[in-house]
């Protein structure tokens, strides 16, 4: 993909200055990215379910077809500057998009990074083609401030200092307060201050770290209540041996016994409660840093000393079980502290000789050196992912390639919080390359995630990943010179280099698509040292796994960051009210790629619409239920589980992996000790757990959980109370006496007949006629009862979709040719009939997904690719859909026909109408299993939160809960 100018020179008779040649991946010569896609206007209003109220409204706002109304709502929110109802307000992805490339560009051109002006046209097409179709997505601050006047901020990762000073303690509550104003968050570990134990200069008795923390806390706190556009994410870490570990420890499960005795008194103690301020330490993750000393003290059972901060000496010593014990034990009941393993991070650090690495940012996956900021960026894996099962591993890394670039020219003009973090970050030039969606990949490719082959084929595309990063760093150094930081730590920098290649070299391929990622994989680390050993490297580190919140639904990822599958059955509000519940897409293709018939495939995605889960689904082979295991419910997978996926993929990170391993309400705090044992054993750098129900502070703060009254019913009737029984039934909604209605001759291998279908007054399809010439009275009299059936079923919330499925391809005589010239052949009677009403009254998405299209998009398919209408076709028939509390329209479609389509959608048969209590898919989680979800509530929209790497995002909003 990169060339020197000089070989660039031969091939085009360019000027022979150096710098980048870059490639097509995905353009066209002479066309732009914009006029290969189909635009339309949609208009966004966003509400909050539980008051009614409307919090966002924007109309017209211009988007391809293809993106998701969750999508094109929370980039308009979330992204879109300039005040509403202003001209200077963006009014589509265009803007947005050539907002952040042209400056992207532009700095490219101005610092000497591409060979020719072909060359920096090309970077702006393929940068545009690859987040207009949703490849890869920048962090948020990118979104937020290039190409603005603000200041152009692009990390949302940074680390701080503090020392053992009262200005330095005062500078870090200033530092932190300017980070938390830009929506960002900060880690920092508290380790040089000096302990409760020991005395100060002035011969009085130091305060200690955890005193201070209060006041950063406080500090936090008041700033995400004065309108941050999310909460304060910070991350405290103390070192094990820091004498006032035990306290620091203890501080948020102490807080937790208090706001659980607040709670039982009355108070309203819920994340975001009114009376929740009360209490201290909650703005917060805590971490424990240990090495690997205090971690084989704990193995081997023996004492372990704990150092003053003035002269290294041992002042107080402790049995390093127990304290692992009280660590645990403090977990157990609140979820905090988590571990980071000092020895293994710094083991893997290429700037030892510029400090050690003592701190991370508050998700944990950027771990670097003190004062010192990193950009983020995720690529969809599933968009490499081909209709023929294959993985495109080429493609993939020339766009990791790509990216990678992109980053490294956005340190040259972006803008920092503090002189001292431009002054690092523009020295070390760290940057976060990472994924999401890989939970998808791994069910879509029928691999399990707690599997030895799920783990190969993660740990490939991780490596690749990274050795594609490096590769191409390492020739933007011959371009325009390494890292500030790289010639004092040139020996260490490369012995990592190493260290990643070995452990390629360790993978063990299970299956032919691993197998060839790997394969690219060991060439682009054969590169990265043999290119590096001559150039040097452009970044200290180039790649994280990030929680991928809110850029996740930009790209419209099922998954996030590393994590598994949340549930198998996905919630989504409906055009004009209304919702759904469907069942991952990703299934049927799961299900097809392991050998299943089409009947059994429809029978399977059934149950788990009806279950939640696929325990006992009809036909679904035991073996094969790993495919479908979740982060949460009856097949939730293992703690063990998520910590073996994080050991597979961390030799091939230059930082962290952002991620929270879920333990059962019922795991021991032996068995969270055990976890942080594997964790060091395993080579992680860092490690959180989260027990279920073990806060306060979640889920349940509207009070209407529906696991939370199943389990009080549960309660109750253990407690000898009457079980009451409740019996759902459907209920019929008759068509008014005078409906509209329409008659469709037709002829279907020489038989001819007619079909009357008949309304509501909304347009939904309420009942139908069949009625054929010549044949007989028996026929007629079977039709006429097959009619009625189907009406009355239809009359009573049967899904027309239900029957499409069932009765399209169903093959009996007459066959043959037809009159129609949208359905060209049948395969029998019913066969037609149903295309014919799926194409009358099915959205596009619905039927598309089913193969069934007009004569007229078939033409359009042949001539564009793409099957979809154009926003000013008269027979356009969406029904649009989003995951949030959102009320989106397109300009072109009537409102009346929108609020009809309830119970469509999904293109599936397994789709149905949502409780009306559901408002995301952690309560309908809740509503299938009766498990509740511990997630917080969304302080913008209501809505119950799911967990996203260490953090929570928002399905309804994009809102998170964290720094990225």
């Amino acid at each position: 993909m990169t060339e020197t100018a000089g070989k660039s020179s031969a091939r085009r008779g360019s000027r022979t200055t150096k710098g980048l040649t870059i490639e097509r991946i995905h353009t066209t010569e002479g066309v732009h990215p914009y006029d290969e896609v189909t635009w339309e206007k949609r208009d966004v209003v966003q509400q909050n379910w539980k008051t009614g109220a409307t919090i966002f409204e924007q109309r017209g706002v211009e988007f391809p077809d293809f993106w998701s109304l969750n999508a094109s709502t929370i980039v308009t929110t979330k992204y879109f500057r300039g005040a509403l109802d202003t001209p200077q307000r963006e009014t589509g992805l265009k803007q947005l998009i050539d907002r952040v490339v042209l400056t992207y560009v532009k700095a490219g051109k101005d610092n000497g990074y591409f060979a020719t002006d072909t060359d920096a046209e090309i970077f702006e097409h393929e940068l545009t083609y690859a987040l207009l179709h949703q490849i890869f997505s920048f962090n948020s601050p990118v979104w937020f401030n290039v190409g603005t006047k603000s200041p152009q901020q692009v990390s949302a990762c940074f680390i701080l200092s503090v020392d053992d000073s009262m200005d330095s303690i005062l500078g870090w509550y200033k530092e932190e307060g300017f980070i938390f104003k830009g929506g960002s968050g900060a880690g920092l570990n508290l380790s040089r201050i000096r302990s409760s134990k020991e005395l100060l200069s002035s011969g009085g008795t130091a305060s200690g770290p955890v005193s201070f923390m209060r006041g950063a806390d406080a500090s936090a706190g008041t700033i995400k209540s004065g309108g941050a556009t999310r909460r304060a994410a910070k991350m405290v870490v103390l070192d094990v041996d820091h004498p006032d570990i035990e306290e620091f420890v203890e501080t948020k499960a102490k807080e937790e016994h208090k706001i659980r005795a607040l709670r039982d008194a009355g108070f309203d103690m819920d994340l975001g409660g009114s009376d929740i301020t009360s209490v201290q330490y909650q703005n917060a993750n805590n971490s424990v840093r240990v090495n690997d000393e205090f971690m084989r003290a704990v193995d081997e059972g023996t004492d372990f000393g704990l150092k003053s901060r003035t002269d290294g000496s041992v002042i107080e010593s402790v049995d390093a079980r127990e304290l692992m014990g009280k660590i645990a034990q403090a977990a157990w009941e609140c979820a905090d502290p988590g571990i980071q393993y000092d020895d293994t991070i710094n083991d893997w650090h290429t700037n030892p000789e510029s400090g050690r690495i003592t701190a991370s940012n508050p998700c944990s996956e950027y771990m670097s050196l003190d004062n010192s900021s990193c950009n983020l960026a995720s690529l969809n894996l599933l968009k490499f992912l081909g209709d023929d099962d294959t993985f495109d591993a080429e493609r993939f890394q020339k766009v990791a390639e790509l990216v990678i670039t992109a980053m490294d020219i956005s340190i040259c003009f972006a803008d920092f919080p503090t002189e001292a973090i431009g002054d690092t970050t523009r020295d070390f030039r760290q940057l976060g390359i990472g994924y999401a969606n890989l939970g998808a990949l791994l069910m879509a490719t029928g691999h399990g995630y707690d599997s030895d082959g799920g783990r190969a084929l993660a740990a490939s595309i991780t490596s690749l990943l990274t050795g594609a990063s490096y590769k191409r760093s390492a020739e933007m150094a011959g371009i325009v010179g390494p890292y500030a930081g790289y010639a004092r730590n040139a020996d260490a920098h490369k012995r990592v280099m190493r260290k990643h290649q070995a452990a390629n070299d360790e993978i063990r391929t299970l299956h032919t698509m691993d197998r060839s990622i790997h394969q690219q994989a060991t060439k682009a680390w054969d590169a990265v040292v043999k290119v590096g050993e001559k150039n040097g490297y452009r970044n200290a580190q180039a790649s994280v796994l990030a929680p991928t919140g809110t850029i996740g639904f930009m790209m419209d990822c099922d998954t996030t960051g590393i994590e598994p599958d949340f549930s198998l059955v996905k919630f989504k509000k409906l055009v004009g009210g209304g919702s759904m519940q469907i069942v991952n897409l990703t299934i049927p293709r799961a299900l097809k790629l392991l050998g299943y018939t089409e009947e059994t495939s429809e029978a399977i995605v059934e149950y788990i619409a009806d279950k939640g889960h696929v325990i006992d689904a009809p036909g679904l082979k035991p073996e094969h239920y790993e495919v479908f295991d979740t982060a949460m419910g009856q097949r939730a997978i293992a703690p063990m589980g998520h910590v073996r996926m994080m050991a597979a993929v961390q030799p091939f990170l230059s930082g962290a992996i952002s991620k929270t391993v879920n333990l059962p309400e019922s795991a021991t705090v032996e068995e969270i000790a055990d976890v942080y044992s594997q964790g060091w054993k395993l080579g992680l750098k860092a490690l959180a757990v989260y027990r279920d129900n073990c806060k306060v502070g979640q889920p349940l703060s509207d009070g209407g959980s529906t696991a939370k009254g199943a389990k009080a019913d549960a309660e109750a009737a253990a407690a000898g109370a009457a079980e009451k029984v409740i019996e759902y039934r459907p209920l019929r909604r008759r068509l008014p006496k005078r409906r509209a209605s329409q008659t469709t001759s037709f002829a279907v291998g020489g038989a001819e007949g007619y079909l009357t279908s008949g309304t509501y007054e909304d347009g939904e399809l309420g009942e139908i006629f069949l009625k054929f010439g010549k044949q007989g009275s028996t026929l007629a009299g079977l039709m006429d009862a097959f009619s009625i059936a189907i009406s009355i079923a239809l009359q009573h919330g049967v899904p027309l979709e239900t029957y499409v499925e069932k009765f399209t391809n169903l093959r009996f005589e007459p066959a043959g040719m037809t009159d129609d010239p949208d359905v060209r052949m049948a395969q029998s009677i019913m066969d037609y009939v149903f295309r014919r009403l799926a194409l009358d009254y099915l959205d596009f998405d619905t039927r598309s997904f089913m193969g069934i299209h007009t004569a007229d998009e078939r033409s359009r398919q042949l001539e564009t690719g793409s099957y979809a209408p154009s926003s000013s076709d008269d027979d356009e028939d969406y029904d649009d859909e989003s995951y949030s509390q959102t009320v989106a329209t397109k300009e072109t479609k009537p409102v009346a026909k929108e609020e009809s389509s309830d119970n469509s959608g999904s293109g599936s048969a397994s789709t149905r109408e949502a409780d009306a209590t559901v408002h995301s898919s952690a309560e309908l989680m809740e509503k299938l299993q009766g498990k509740a979800s511990d997630a917080p509530m969304c302080m913008t929209c209501g809505t119950k939160m799911r967990p996203a790497g260490s953090c929570y995002v928002c399905e309804g909003c994009g809102s998170t809960s964290g720094c990225s």
